[in-house]
């Protein structure tokens, strides 16, 4: 017999021998010695209940019948190095995994990236935490991996519908990734563990002939007659292709700059912006576990929150339990934060992006700036926090219960940020329309999470990366951009997706396009 059923666990039986099988003899009602082998599916944690649980979905074979060996999926790429090919601009999930799609097609990637590799990419960020010095081409927004690869590697996505999800996780198994993202319900990779997958996804695409240029950033497209043949990097040299993938990313402002320069259509989009906010995780693990201290049998606690003020979505954004605070500014004279976790999730703190919708409505006072209108409100609060804090990447904080009260805080809590706070008024850097709504969502979050709304816990000034404010117009079938032929706009830069897996969704539907 073969039978896939849902059991529930305590948390510290996950690991003991045969206490899954135990459960899952009880569950059918057949002797232990009868269970041939237990397989998990799925695997999540359950807090709604006073006793944390652990379920799990899970397939069970009974002695008379043998499991099948699941074997990965493996991955049947072409050698392609004299083959046609496509240039991609951006080595984020969107352009690596259409560079895996377009190798599988048998079409030669060649991706372009303003950035240093990974491993290089590392000494910026040390500096830019420690020294506070901004490169503006590579830094936690730029360089090979993407936004995403100095971040909590969350690989949660509604976007279901988009594409195979199982098999972005498994292309990333196979590059280095721990199994354990097939089965739970809420993967995640850690910040500590992405830069040897994005590392291994290279040697990919080079050993089957693709290639790599980094440091070369892209300052003008080649187009004749409405159709694009490659681009054009800051040293004057140029690659065409037979298509060209747009897969900047959200902070890619010069891109956008380009775009509108060449009367290429854009377009303004609604976003969202906020701050974020920092608990101390024991904070966190009390309200959603239900207990003084989770124990060693629990991960950090997360959360997710939403809610409704005065007609605008107000929600968490990019949680990151056991993480810390990070500078993610693309450009010296601004600020901009961002949240990241390691695989063990192991800082005293829990940080997320607390934010609120941004539709075209809120922005009529730049409406001189057409479809950049975004852009410049972004570019003005950004600004707004860097002058507020003084100087190199400190940034502007509050206590909760202070912001909430719109009271400067006398003094701040301690934090994970290592350029580390400065006391402001964040609710006067944020516009009123944003602050005051906040305010009210914290008070109704403290409903759904008692004590939540806290003075232990620091907001911190600005989350204003979330999405991007522009949208690159692609037609709805063919995928390439609506005026430029053979142009593909991909993944979060071009408004078409919000995070690591979706953005790779949507660099392999565009690589399939191209391979029609």
């Amino acid at each position: 017999m073969i039978k896939e059923i849902e059991i529930a666990i305590l948390p510290e039986q996950l690991n003991v021998y045969n206490s899954i099988e135990k459960a899952v003899a009880l569950a059918i009602r057949v002797p232990r010695e009868k269970i041939n082998y237990v397989s998990i599916l799925k695997r999540s944690i359950d807090a709604r209940k006073a006793k944390v649980q652990i379920r799990l979905k899970v397939k069970v074979y009974t002695f008379e019948s043998h499991p099948v060996e699941e074997k990965l999926k493996e991955d049947k790429y072409k050698y392609v190095q004299h083959a046609d090919p496509v240039i991609i601009v951006g080595s984020g999930p969107a352009g690596l995994f259409a560079a895996l799609r377009l190798l599988e097609s048998g079409y030669k990637p060649i991706l372009i990236e303003r950035g240093k590799d990974v491993h290089l990419r590392k000494y910026d960020i040390a500096d830019l935490n420690r020294e506070q010095i901004v490169n503006p081409d590579s830094n936690y927004c730029f360089g090979e991996g993407g936004a995403g690869t100095y971040s909590d590697g969350k690989l949660y996505t509604r976007a279901t519908k988009r594409g195979d999800v199982n098999d972005i996780l498994h292309k990333l198994v196979a590059h280095g990734a721990s199994t354990d993202i097939l089965i739970d319900a809420h993967p995640h990779i850690g910040t500590d563990k992405l830069p040897a997958i994005i590392s291994n996804i290279r040697e990919t695409i080079i050993n089957h002939g693709g290639e790599f240029h980094f440091e070369k950033k892209i300052v003008d497209l080649i187009i004749k007659e409405g159709v694009i043949k490659g681009v054009t990097d800051q040293t004057g040299t140029s690659y065409e292709g037979i298509s060209v993938i747009l897969a900047t990313g959200h902070s890619a402002r010069d891109i956008y700059e380009l775009l509108d320069s060449k009367q290429i259509l854009i377009e303004a989009k609604p976003f969202a912006l906020g701050v974020r906010i920092e608990h101390p995780q024991q904070i966190i693990d009390s309200i959603q576990y239900h207990c003084k201290s989770r124990g060693q049998f629990l991960p950090a606690a997360t959360y997710q929150l939403v809610t409704q003020v005065e007609g605008k979505g107000v929600f968490s954004f990019c949680m990151c339990p056991g993480g810390i605070i990070v500078p993610a500014a693309t450009e010296a004279g601004q600020i901009v934060v961002n949240g990241m976790s390691n695989s063990r999730r192991n800082s005293i703190y829990a940080n997320s992006g607390m934010v609120v919708s941004v539709e075209l409505s809120d922005l009529q006072a730049y409406q001189s700036h057409g479809a950049m209108a975004g852009l410049k409100f972004q570019e003005e609060i950004e600004k707004a926090a860097f002058d507020a804090a003084g100087k190199g990447q400190i940034a502007p904080a509050q206590r909760m219960t202070d912001f909430v009260n719109s009271k400067i805080s006398v003094n701040l809590n301690s934090t994970s940020y290592v350029p580390g706070l400065v006391s402001a008024a964040v609710h006067e850097i944020l516009p009123s329309f944003v602050s005051q709504r906040l305010q009210k969502a914290f008070v109704a979050f403290d409903d759904k999470m008692k004590g939540y709304l806290t003075q232990e816990a620091n907001i911190v000034g600005v989350e204003s990366r979330t999405s991007s404010p522009v949208r690159i117009p692609r037609d709805a079938i063919t995928m390439q951009h609506v005026q430029i032929k053979n142009l593909y706009p991909c993944g979060e830069g071009a408004g078409y997706a919000g995070g690591i897996i979706s953005s790779a969704l949507d660099g392999v539907a565009v690589a399939e396009k191209i391979g029609k």
